[in-house]
């Protein structure tokens, strides 16, 4: 809701400055109307977008499941797909921020471990990559448990077998 507030105040504002400025009481009630259509309009083409891709991230699964052996993360932020990953080919495991998603990002020892998993996962994994320094991350805004709990999970499961920053 920020972030579409953020994308049509601006709009809301400029074009309200116009209505106050019409000096006929007829061609306000006109305007406002418009401005109302606008943003309605704005707040659909703007929060449509948002509200699937959010549901696309929630649905699919679990996002990230831990053991004493090692752990299944997601390969893709929009589908099922999942990888398994020993403790042992799991080079580091960090915590991310990009803008107000936080991320646990999963770095495997050998990068040839992504290959086979289709051009959709590797056209995702390379954004992941971009943005987070690995193509393997799981979202900690939508998880079941809070971030410290996480982490501690990983920390214990993990045993020092691969590096937590």
């Amino acid at each position: 809701m920020g972030i579409m507030l953020v994308l049509i105040l601006p709009i809301a504002f400029c074009a309200g400055l116009g209505m106050v400025n019409s000096a006929d009481p007829e061609m306000r009630a006109q305007a406002a109307v418009g401005i109302l259509g606008v943003v309605a309009c704005l707040l659909v083409l703007v929060g449509l977008p948002l509200g699937i891709q959010l549901w696309l991230i929630g649905s699919g699964g679990p996002v990230l499941a831990l053991g004493p052996a090692g752990l299944w993360i997601r390969t893709r932020p929009t589908r099922g797909q999942a990888i398994w990953l020993p403790w042992e080919g799991v080079a580091q495991v960090s915590r991310r921020r990009w803008s107000m998603e936080k991320m646990l990002v999963v770095k495997p020892r050998d990068s040839r471990m992504l290959q086979h998993l289709g051009v959709f996962t590797a056209v995702d994994s390379a954004t992941l990559n971009a943005f987070y320094g690995s193509g393997l991350a799981a979202t900690l805004n939508f998880a079941d448990r809070p971030e410290a709990e996480i982490m501690a999970a990983v920390a214990h499961y993990s045993a020092g077998r691969c590096q937590l920053s």
